[in-house]
């Protein structure tokens, strides 16, 4: 157990003395109430199924990622998209101008966006060969301005999972929070970090709709944590951050989880699939890394040919090439069985 995290000393001076807005549905939200007349909000009286407001709190779809995770509804927060999520967390702790953050390239690039964003100093330890955290250079990199460590695992682009060892040791050791973003773990051979939330009290959990539940287009981003960083970044979000669409096409695909895993197991099997002919079939291909994501991070001889070559035979990938660790790699995302056969005549054309 991390005894010595207090929360208290790491967040910002002006948020600890916010009061933060209540909004009409804060101040009255009896959910039973079906009679009662609404006059408190300055809506259009006229019903047409999206003139009032939504639920501040997302309490239908809490209530249903509680049951799936199993983690209690005061530990979940939701954001438009896991974009607002982190930029939540930057300006719930870091000071702008004066604190500073800890990423490990490559990664996901919106953690240097939101820190040049903030204004905050962003500290970057490149990952191994092997794309696992240098744990001992990533802490001599710490100082008391040191606010948050950022983990993408499974990571992007790379698509491995990080060392649960060296993911403990971190936890273990850094006296700020440590967001671990979860992104493509429903596809991981590894079990999600969820269960470490109460052993870790500064750990953050960032997930999202829009890899394994295939809503992408609706922008719903998850945050798991302690009730004392959720009652935080309540206090600072945007009082109606999820429209009511969102809401109700979130809970829609929730109830129907059986669906989803489905899904899940076919992309495995075609990542699988897909890795067996990349690695056997085309020449060009020096290395298809291992993937715990449901895409394939590929060295070949030249990836802004590769790229150009593919383009003009209508398949869209991703060209990592100016990435660190990733000269000459390419990231593939996994398709239905159909795209990825014409994916796969494509690049035998090529050759």
């Amino acid at each position: 157990m991390k005894t010595d995290f207090n929360i208290n000393s790491i967040i910002r001076d002006n948020i600890k003395k916010l009061k933060p807005y209540s909004s009409a549905r804060d101040e009255y939200k009896d959910a039973s109430s079906f009679n009662m007349i609404f006059l408190d909000a300055n809506e259009n009286p006229f019903e047409n199924g999206v003139n009032r407001y939504p639920d501040p709190q997302q309490n239908l779809v809490k209530d249903e990622l509680s049951k799936i995770k199993e983690i209690p509804k005061e530990n979940i927060l939701l954001g438009n998209g896991s974009d607002e999520v982190l930029d939540l967390i930057f300006r719930a702790f870091c000071e702008p101008y004066k604190d500073n953050i800890i990423t490990l390239p490559p990664t996901y690039g919106m953690y240097g966006v939101l820190a040049d964003l903030n204004a905050i100093e962003n500290r970057q330890v490149l990952l191994s060969n092997q794309f696992q955290p240098k744990t001992d250079e990533i802490l001599a990199k710490v100082d008391n301005s040191s606010k948050i460590l950022f983990l993408c695992s499974p990571n992007n682009p790379s698509g491995n999972s990080f060392s649960k060892e060296k993911v403990e040791y971190l936890l273990d050791r850094f006296n700020g929070l440590v967001v671990l973003d979860e992104a493509y773990i429903d596809f991981s051979t590894q079990k999600s970090w969820l269960t470490k939330l109460e052993k870790y009290p500064n750990l953050i959990i960032t997930q999202t709709l829009s890899k394994a539940y295939g809503m992408a287009g609706i922008r719903l981003g998850i945050c798991y944590a302690s009730k004392e960083i959720i009652r935080i970044l309540n206090n600072i979000k945007p009082p109606y951050n999820i429209n009511s669409l969102t809401q109700q096409k979130a809970l829609n695909r929730l109830q129907n989880y059986s669906e989803i895993s489905n899904e899940i197991s076919q992309i495995i099997s075609e990542r699988k699939r897909l890795k067996k002919e990349l690695e056997c079939c085309v020449n060009y291909i020096e290395k298809v890394y291992e993937s715990d994501a449901n895409f394939l991070l590929i060295k070949v001889d030249d990836a802004n040919k590769r790229y150009q070559e593919l383009i003009e035979y209508g398949v869209v990938i991703r060209n990592r090439t100016t990435q660190p660790l990733c000269e000459n790699c390419l990231r593939i995302s996994v398709g239905i069985c159909e795209e990825n056969q014409l994916l796969i005549r494509a690049l035998k054309a090529i050759q």
